[in-house]
């Protein structure tokens, strides 16, 4: 019996060797806490202040309590297994892996290992983690193993081993917001999670994200959670942003950790991370899919989305998320075509299509993006962007959440014990008993919602009045006829989120520095089926995505 087993052990040994015997868990260290004072002083030299860290690694969060639930049948998952799936899995789309299960190479419960494997071996050193996975699923193996048994037509996402998000509640793990006040906050199944599994598809875990979706702090990094730390970019680790407020969604995503991910936006947080990571995320119109069981910000403005490394699988894992929720007020009926919308990409000579000269003059990789759909035919509208400004918004987002925030917690919350917590008030005085550990950043955002004096009577004008503005912004769509309006990852998603519209972000190509950047199209309500067939086609164009070089083993 070993009385540790080592990093290095692990990095050589589990993956390719059968053990003959189990391993007392008690006695297994796979993961050792580290100093990570040299990587935050290094990040003090980034230019963007938002990249300055004061923290790497979680000052609260035991990996070894994460990966050892599974590690023995993980460790007995052989490297000849996982060489044979590579090229039948890495950077494959759902279809093709649906096939090669129906075929005999693989099983659902082999798709599972082949993920876990893939974050074993790169989550748990210290120098390639990403810090993008905060809880695994203990039961996800056996799990798999039941569908493996199961016969008949199912949908596509059967047996696909997905992420959530950790502000979307599942009864197998706890749900945090990244935040240390939720630590243990156990719930019930989200309604869009219960769609999950009534469909097949296997929540393999939970994905950090920045902390309350990104509404604690004003100068918080994008990716840091108390409780995950801090989120780190496949593509550059501490070069480059995850963006946020998904990080954890957009990065494990992109290192090829899933099938695809659920992420979450009030505003912008799919489409940054999506894109800084070279993913596909799709922020759908609000009420498409249920905010039922998931941490709030704004009952105004948030939703969840699918997040996947292709149209393919975004559309199927959309549609496997919809369905009318009785709890939301917001929630609408599914609407068709978004499952089969992949299989038809919009023919481009049919598109019209709304460009910001702005961004062309600025952005050659937008200005090269454009370029290439009006050789393939794209009718392309050239307008100048209105500056409309979003009065107000952060007063939106704080009563929301002020009013949102205790809801949920009398809503989901299964142990009172566990979480002290039931408002906004509450969770800044407990941040206050210890601000080092659990708001090195500040929480100027909470304490804002505190002083925020707006009567109601204002609100419901300032909510009016956002809305009034950003469909001003775009309303060359409806003047122009047009399928959609261009932009850039998610520099447009505020006025996209006070309208209510839907987005679709999509690999568009790299800087020189080799930082990912995403062409989104923005469209009208409950246009998703659209948006999906003109993302399609642009995938097809230009096939931009590329896996990251330091996770493509």
């Amino acid at each position: 019996m070993y009385k540790y087993i080592v990093l290095g052990f692990l990095l050589i040994g589990f993956i390719g060797c059968k053990q003959e015997t189990k391993v007392d868990k008690e006695d297994v260290v796979l993961w050792t806490p580290y100093n990570d004072s040299l990587e935050v002083a290094a990040s003090a030299e980034n230019e963007s202040p938002r990249m300055r860290y004061k923290f790497i690694q979680s000052k609260v969060l035991d990996k070894n309590d994460v990966f050892l639930p599974l590690y023995d049948e993980v460790s007995q998952f052989s490297d000849e297994k996982y060489q044979m799936m590579k090229p039948l899995v890495l950077e494959q789309n759902i279809p093709s892996i649906q096939q090669s299960i129906a075929e005999g190479m693989f099983t659902y419960e082999d798709l599972v290992l082949f993920y876990l494997h893939r974050i074993y071996t790169y989550e748990l050193p210290n120098n390639t983690t990403l810090n993008t996975i905060i809880a695994l699923n203990p039961n996800v193996l056996v799990e798999a193993r039941q569908l493996d048994r199961s016969q008949g037509n199912h949908h596509p996402i059967y047996g696909m081993p997905i992420l959530l998000k950790d502000n979307i509640g599942t009864s197998e793990m706890k749900t945090t917001a990244g935040a240390i006040a939720l630590m243990n906050n156990q719930t019930d199944d989200a309604f869009i999670v219960q769609q999950l599994k009534a469909k097949g598809a296997l929540i393999l875990g939970k994905a950090n994200l920045s902390e309350w979706a990104n509404y604690i702090c004003r100068v918080c990094p994008n990716g840091q959670s108390a409780v995950g730390g801090q989120t780190m970019n496949p593509y550059g680790r501490q070069r480059f942003d995850t963006g946020g407020s998904s990080a954890g969604s957009g990065t494990s995503t992109a290192a090829n950790y899933a099938v695809g991910a659920v992420g979450t936006e009030t505003s912008g947080s799919i489409l940054s991370p999506s894109s800084q990571n070279s993913v596909v995320g799709l922020k759908p119109t609000i009420g498409l899919l249920s905010r039922t069981g998931i941490v709030p910000i704004s009952s105004t403005l948030d939703t969840p989305g699918p997040m996947t490394k292709n149209v393919t699988d975004n559309a199927i894992l959309l549609d496997a998320l919809l369905g009318k929720d009785s709890s939301d007020a917001k929630s609408v009926e599914p609407v068709d075509g978004i499952l089969s919308a992949w299989v038809k990409p919009e023919a481009l000579e049919k598109m019209r299509l709304g460009v910001m000269k702005n961004l062309m003059e600025r952005d050659s990789l937008y200005a090269a993006a454009v370029e290439k759909l009006r050789l393939a035919g794209a009718q392309i509208m050239e307008f100048e962007p209105e500056n409309i400004a979003l009065d107000n918004f952060l007063t939106l987002l704080n009563l929301d959440m002020r009013a949102d925030l205790p809801a949920y917690l009398r809503a989901e919350v299964k142990d009172r014990d566990a979480v002290r917590v039931e408002n906004v008030e509450d969770v800044v005085n407990f941040n206050k008993q210890d601000t080092l550990t659990r708001v090195p950043y500040g929480q100027q955002l909470f304490e804002g919602i505190l002083a925020d004096s707006t009567s109601e009577a204002d609100f419901q004008r300032i909510k009016s009045n956002l809305m009034d503005s950003g469909r001003s912004f775009f309303q060359i769509m409806e003047r122009e006829n047009l399928d959609a309006v261009l932009s850039i990852n998610n520099y447009h998603a505020g006025y996209a989120a006070v309208a209510e519209y839907p987005a679709i972000t999509v690999p568009m190509g790299y800087k020189p520095s080799g930082e990912p950047e995403s062409l989104t199209f923005i469209g009208k309500p409950f246009s998703e089926a659209h948006l999906l067939r003109i993302g399609k086609a642009f995938e097809d164009l230009t096939h931009a995505r590329k896996i990251p070089e330091a996770y493509k083993d």
